[in-house]
């Protein structure tokens, strides 16, 4: 590159090349001069913009870049580098890149690779150490290059302090996240046994307070008939009418507590095998009666082989509760549809899930105003009703709910407000015909009397158990009363032969009736025993386990049948 100077004295670049023409001794040289001027000014231009992109890019990068000789003096720095290390710029220059690591080892690998032109398969972590000595974590990457044969290397360092961090966080949280998640799902447990505990509370007082009203008044009923009777002056026919009212009052109390162990599943059932068909096609005519002239009834029972085995009085009872149900919805007029079908599945429920196998249906449609969406839940839950004072105590679908899960099966109700309703009632079917039942046998009349019969009285209630063995006394019974089953089988070792029957209570503190019933069958075979309950849970899911039962309340007369019906077998003792 030759600079020379026009005539004017503006300067000028050129090239200069030469080349030999000819051969000794007529040799000359060719010289050809190349005005470059504008080629080199271009290129002058368009390095400095080249650099002016450089500068501008390292100057506005976010990480640290620095430019380094062979021997690892730091010879430009951008600015990131000087906010990072807490240094001037002009501070940096010079200083040997070793001075700002905390530590040299990951630094010195890699100052090795690049020096000996090798590329980096990954970046390298660097701890390097700031002005106010404290330190900070950096990722490296870095290249050689040439400059007039010199060697430069540039490193760019890429804070990871928030990355550690953040990892750093994301371990401890995942070695915190079990313990975490028991705390939760504790805390949720918490919450939803304190929404169930509410749930509970507030239908145990729906529950209460229907309890207590209905109650209430069935007292207030013998209260008042006791009160009058008690009146020397009254006549005979009104006698009567006050002990008429003790005894349907009694009646009604007794349903009561039958309506509420149905709800709860816990009525002592007496499951038979029937077909449903048949069971609705007889009771077809009562259910014309209870809904009146104006709701016209359709009976579709043309289920075939459709056999259950339940308890028929409860079946019955549910479907005339059910209807009950659907003509109040209907205010006495509508179509009424009672459906007989075969299901292959029962669905799920309420949150229940389903049954497989075969179940009967039994479908009780209305044409009445409907449910509200926001009452279906509630409709099953005793005392429950949307009926006006006096129309229904509110206990009628519980007794089918309750009867459907006891029976292994469920009812549905599918409805809408204006549309009607449809209640339909699952219960599993079973392919076995019910038997032919034994004939009837001769039910001896009331008025026979115990004829000195022994009576072993089993009863830890104390008044009832005065009550009980006075009024077996007054049928001509001799009874022996005993508060336990511990002391009724004492009573038994000393002569079992003393006594006819054993009549016991089945809920009582130790050994239950039940039980001891089994021991006096072991021991002594001979000797009958009659359970008489109110309630038991070991009746509602046994069964009555072969035994008599008298249910409480129970009438004199059923009372004295049956004593005489399991001692018949034992003769009476001598009188006189």
């Amino acid at each position: 590159m030759l600079p020379l100077k026009t005539r004017t004295g503006r300067p000028l670049l050129h090239n200069i090349s030469i080349r030999p023409i000819g051969r000794e001794p007529r040799a000359h040289c060719l010289i050809q001069v190349t005005d470059v001027t504008v080629a080199v000014e271009r290129e002058r231009v368009l390095r400095e913009r080249q650099n002016a992109r450089y500068d501008a890019v390292v100057a506005s990068a976010p990480d640290v870049i620095l430019t380094l000789d062979d021997e690892g003096l730091i010879q430009l720095v951008n600015p990131a580098a000087a906010r990072s290390f807490g240094y001037e710029a002009q501070e940096l220059v010079g200083v040997p890149i070793r001075l700002l690591l905390a530590e040299d080892g990951p630094w010195d690998e890699l100052w090795g690779s690049v020096l000996a032109g090798e590329a980096l398969q990954r970046p390298v972590e660097v701890v390097a150490r700031r002005k106010d000595g404290t330190t900070s974590h950096f990722e490296v990457s870095a290249s050689r290059w040439l400059s007039d044969t010199r060697v430069f290397v540039t490193a760019i360092l890429r804070d990871i302090n928030e990355r550690r961090a953040s990892a750093e966080a994301l371990r401890r949280l995942n070695e915190t996240l079990e313990q975490r998640v028991v705390e939760r799902t504790t805390e949720l447990l918490k919450a939803e046994a304190a929404l169930r505990q509410a749930q509970k509370m507030e239908a145990i007082g729906q529950l209460t307070g229907g309890v207590a009203h209905d109650f209430n008044n069935l007292l207030t009923i013998i209260r008042s008939s006791t009160d009058f009777l008690r009146r020397p002056s009254l006549t005979e026919e009104r006698r009567q009418r006050y002990v008429d009212a003790i005894s349907d009052t009694v009646d009604r109390a007794a349903k009561l507590t039958s309506q509420l162990l149905a709800f709860a599943r816990r009525q002592a059932l007496k499951p038979e095998v029937f077909d449903v068909t048949q069971r609705i096609r007889a009771v077809s005519d009562m259910v014309s009666t209870i809904v009146g002239s104006r709701i016209r009834v359709i009976t579709q029972a043309d289920c075939g082989r459709c056999f259950v085995e339940a308890d028929a009085n409860q079946f019955e009872t549910a479907i005339v509760n059910m209807t009950v149900n659907a003509r109040d919805a209907m205010e006495g007029e509508g179509t009424l549809t009672i459906r007989v079908e075969s299901a292959e599945a029962m669905p799920a429920l309420r949150g229940h899930a389903g049954g497989p196998g075969a179940f009967v249906t039994v479908s009780i449609a209305d044409t009445g105003a409907g449910i509200p969406a926001d009452r279906i839940a509630q409709i099953f839950e005793p005392f429950f009703t949307t009926k006006e004072v006096g129309r229904g105590t509110g206990l009628g679908l519980s007794q089918v709910y309750g009867f459907a899960k006891q029976s292994g099966g469920d009812v549905a109700v599918e409805s809408g407000e204006g549309q009607g309703a449809v209640f339909t009632l699952y219960l599993p079917r079973i392919e076995v015909e019910p038997s032919a039942g034994p004939a009837a046998s001769h039910r001896e009349g009331p008025a026979e009397a115990g004829r000195g019969r022994r009576v072993l009285v089993v009863e830890d209630n104390v008044e009832v158990g005065r009550f009980s063995t006075q009024l077996l006394q007054d049928l001509g019974y001799e009874t022996t009363w005993a508060a336990n089953a511990d002391e009724a089988l004492g009573i038994l070792r000393g002569g079992p032969e003393s006594f006819d029957v054993v009549f016991t209570d089945v809920v009582m503190p130790g050994m239950s009736g039940v039980e001891m019933g089994h021991e006096i069958r072991r021991r002594y075979p001979d000797i009958p025993v009659v359970l008489t309950t109110g309630y038991s849970h070991v009746l509602a899911e046994e069964g009555p386990q072969g035994f008599e039962i008298l249910r409480k309340p129970y009438a004199v007369e059923e009372l004295s049948r049956i004593l005489r019906r399991v001692s018949r077998g034992r003769p009476a003792p001598s009188v006189g």
